[in-house]
C-alpha cells in the first residue's frame, strides 16, 4: 500500500512544501486504486486477527479472501456483538476480537442512537488518527496559504474517564486522542500551533478549560488565523461564554493575572507564560463585548480570521445562520469524517459550501461496505438497527469502488480492531468521486425518528421541516437558536411537540398566529404517511410547538454532561425521550402553539421519494 506521510522533523528543518506535496501525494495514490488497497487492508485485518475467537466462532478458518469473508461473517449492530464486549470490559484478556490487546474502550457520544457504547480500539489505531488529521491541513493550505505563519484558536476538550470492571479505559474517542503522546508530544508541525496550551485542554474542569482558552485566545488575538472546535454547536458556546464572561477575561488581561476560580496549578503556569499586563487589549475587547449587537464579533476581536473549522453537516446545519451572524459569513469548513468506531475520511474541497460538503473515504483506514437505503414517502427505509439482516439483504452489500452515484447507503466498517461488518448507523450519499474513490454527504443517523403510530420522521425530514418553518420568523428578526422533539404519546392521539430556543432582535412582539403558522407549516413538510394520519386516519394530533426561555438547551447539555456526555461529542439530541430532559425542557416552558388546521394530503399522492 502506499506509504503514509510522516513528521520526525525538528523546528529548525521543518520541510513545509516537501511534507506538503507527500501528504497530498498520499491521497492522489490511495484513491487512484482504492479497490486494491481496500483489498490488502481486509487481508491484512483478518492475517492479523485469523486466530480471534470471533472469526473462529463464524468458519472463516484463516481464510483471507473477500468472497470467503462475505460469505461466513454476518452483518452486525452492536447488540450482536455485546456479549463479547462486555467479557473484554469484565477482564477477560483472551483474543476474543483482536489479536493484539485491547488498550482502551471508546465511548459513543451518548446522543447518536439514544445509547453509550464502548467501542475496543487497540494502541496502533492512534496512528491512524493521527494520519488523518496530519491530512488536514495540507489539503487546507492548497486553498487558503500561509495558514503556518499564524495560530489556530481552538476550543478541545477532555472528558473524565472510567474504568470497565476488568481495569480498561473507557473515554470519548477525542479525550484518548488529547491525552496520547501523539498529541501531547505531537513533533513541530506549524500546523498544530494552537493558542491554547495542552495543559489547558487537559484540564478536566470544563469551565477552567474554556476560561483559560479564552483567555489565551484573546490574548493571541492578531495571531489567530482560524478558530474552531469539533461541532458548530460548541463553537458558538464558546462565543456565548464570552459574552457571560468578557467582563472577568478583561480584568485578567487589564492586570496581568488570573482569576482564582482557575485553580488548576499547571493551567494556571502555562496561562501566565501568555498573559501580560495589557490595558489597551482589554479595553478594546470591553469596548467590543459591550456593544448591544454581537455581529461579527469573531473578526472584530480576531480581525485575522480566515475561516470558522467545525462541523456544520447532519442536524449541525441548523447553526449556520448563527455561526454566519458571530463570523460576518466566513467559510465554515468541515474537515473530516470520524466517529468512535473508527475515523473514515476528509473533505478535499473545504472552502465548499455547507450543503456541499462531501468526504473522500481514505481506503486505508478500515475495510468499508455500503448497504443500500431506500426512501418511501420521504422517510429512510432501511433495515432496522436492531435486526438482522437476511441472506439476500446481506448480498445487497457493496464494495467501496461499487457504490452508485446519487445512492444513499448505510455505513457498514470492518476495522483493525476488532470490528467486523459492523453497522455505524450513519446514512451517505454518493456525491462524487476523487479519481476511483466515492465522496460522500453525510445526510443524517440511522433511528432517530418521532413516530406515533405507523408515521417515522426521521432527523433529515425534522431539519428541513423546521428550516422551512423558520422563514415565518424573518420578518420578526427572530433566529432560532437551537431545538429538540418529542413524540408526546400523553395525548390521544399523541402528537409531535417541538421545544424551541429562539433569540429576539427585533423590537415588534412575533403574534400567536406566526408561530402557529410555523407548526403547519412543518406538517406541510413532512411525509404523507404522517399526514394521511392527521388527515384521514385522525391517529396523530396536531403539532406542538413549545418556546422555552433563553439558556434552556446550555442546561441540556450540563444536564447531558452530568451524566457522563463528552462536551467534545455533545450534540443536542433532535428526539428526546428519557422523562428527565422533558421534564427539564417543560419546565422552562414560556409559551405554546397548536397547528390551526390539517395539513394538506390526498389519497395517491405522488411519492416524495429522494430527489436531491
Amino acid at each position: 500500500m502506499p506509504e503514509e506521510p510522516k513528521n520526525t522533523l525538528k523546528p529548525t528543518y521543518y520541510n513545509l512544501g516537501g511534507n506538503n506535496n507527500k501528504t497530498l501525494q498520499f491521497i492522489e495514490d490511495v484513491t487512484s486504486n482504492p479497490d486494491e488497497v481496500q483489498k490488502k487492508v481486509l487481508e491484512e485485518i483478518l492475517s492479523l486477527n485469523a486466530h480471534v475467537e470471533y472469526l473462529q466462532r463464524h468458519g472463516l478458518n484463516g481464510h483471507t479472501d473477500r468472497e470467503t469473508f462475505k460469505k461466513h461473517m454476518p452483518i452486525i449492530t452492536y447488540e450482536d456483538i455485546q456479549p463479547d464486549i462486555n467479557r473484554i470490559a469484565n477482564g477477560d484478556t483472551s483474543p476474543i476480537l483482536c489479536s493484539k490487546p485491547i488498550s482502551e474502550f471508546l465511548t459513543s457520544s451518548g446522543t447518536s442512537g439514544g445509547e453509550r457504547k464502548l467501542m475496543p480500539t487497540i494502541e496502533e489505531e492512534l496512528g491512524r488518527r493521527s494520519l488523518l488529521y496530519s491530512l488536514l491541513m495540507p489539503i487546507m493550505n492548497q486553498f487558503i496559504p500561509g495558514l503556518e505563519k499564524a495560530k489556530g484558536m481552538y476550543f478541545l476538550f477532555i472528558k473524565s474517564e472510567a474504568k470497565t470492571p476488568g481495569g480498561l479505559v473507557a473515554r470519548p474517542v477525542l479525550t484518548s486522542y488529547y491525552k496520547s503522546s501523539y498529541f501531547k508530544n505531537r513533533p513541530y508541525d506549524p500546523y498544530t500551533n494552537y493558542t491554547s496550551p495542552n495543559e489547558t485542554i487537559l484540564c478536566p474542569d470544563s469551565y477552567q478549560s474554556m476560561y483559560s482558552q479564552m483567555l489565551c485566545g484573546l490574548c493571541q488575538r492578531n495571531k489567530v488565523f482560524r478558530v474552531g472546535a469539533v461541532f458548530a454547536s460548541g463553537f458558538i458556546r464558546a462565543i456565548h461564554f464570552l459574552k457571560n464572561n468578557w467582563q472577568l477575561l478583561c480584568n485578567d488581561i487589564r492586570i496581568g493575572t488570573i482569576n482564582p476560580q482557575i485553580t488548576d496549578p499547571c493551567v494556571r503556569e502555562a496561562v501566565m507564560k501568555i498573559l501580560k499586563p495589557y490595558p489597551k487589549l482589554a479595553d478594546f475587547i470591553e469596548a467590543e463585548c459591550s456593544q448591544d449587537s454581537w455581529q461579527g464579533i469573531i473578526t472584530r476581536i480576531w480581525p485575522n480570521t480566515k475561516y470558522v473549522d467545525v462541523i456544520v453537516t447532519g442536524t449541525m446545519s441548523q447553526y449556520i445562520p448563527t455561526l454566519d451572524y458571530y463570523s460576518n459569513g466566513l467559510p465554515l469548513v468541515c474537515t473530516m469524517y470520524a466517529s468512535s468506531e473508527c475515523y473514515f475520511g476528509v473533505n478535499l474541497n473545504p472552502l465548499c459550501k455547507p450543503s456541499e460538503v462531501s468526504y473522500t473515504l481514505i481506503p486505508t483506514m478500515a475495510y468499508f461496505e455500503f448497504l443500500p437505503v431506500h426512501r418511501n414517502n420521504g422517510v429512510t427505509k432501511s433495515i432496522s438497527m436492531t435486526k438482522s439482516l437476511n441472506e439476500k439483504e446481506q448480498q445487497e452489500l457493496v464494495d467501496l469502488v461499487d457504490v452508485k452515484f446519487g445512492q444513499e447507503y448505510e455505513l457498514v466498517v470492518t476495522t483493525y480492531a476488532g470490528l467486523y461488518r459492523y453497522r455505524v448507523g450513519d446514512v451517505l450519499r454518493v456525491a462524487g468521486f476523487k479519481n476511483k474513490a466515492p465522496q460522500f454527504n453525510f445526510i443524517c443517523r440511522k433511528n432517530v425518528v418521532l413516530s406515533i403510530e405507523s408515521d417515522k420522521t426521521d432527523e433529515v425530514e425534522l431539519q428541513n421541516a423546521v428550516k422551512n418553518s423558520v422563514n415565518h420568523l424573518v420578518p420578526f428578526d427572530a433566529t432560532l437558536v437551537e431545538y429538540t422533539s418529542y413524540a408526546d404519546t400523553t395525548t390521544t392521539p399523541g402528537h409531535y411537540v417541538l421545544f424551541w430556543e429562539l433569540t429576539l432582535n427585533g423590537l415588534t412582539p412575533i403574534p400567536p398566529s406566526i408561530f402557529e403558522d410555523c407548526c403547519l407549516t412543518i406538517e406541510e413538510s413532512l411525509n404523507s404517511v404522517y399526514r394521511q394520519g392527521r388527515v384521514s386516519d385522525k391517529s396523530i394530533g396536531p403539532l406542538e410547538i413549545k418556546i422555552v426561555e433563553p439558556g434552556t438547551f446550555d442546561k441540556l447539555m450540563d444536564y447531558a454532561i452530568s451524566l457522563g456526555a463528552s462536551i467534545n461529542q455533545y450534540k443536542t439530541p433532535r428526539c428526546v425521550k428519557f422523562a428527565p430532559i422533558v421534564q427539564l425542557l417543560n419546565s422552562r416552558v414560556i409559551s405554546s402553539y397548536f397547528s390551526p388546521k390539517c395539513p394538506k394530503w390526498v389519497p395517491g399522492h405522488k411519492q416524495w421519494g429522494n430527489k436531491n
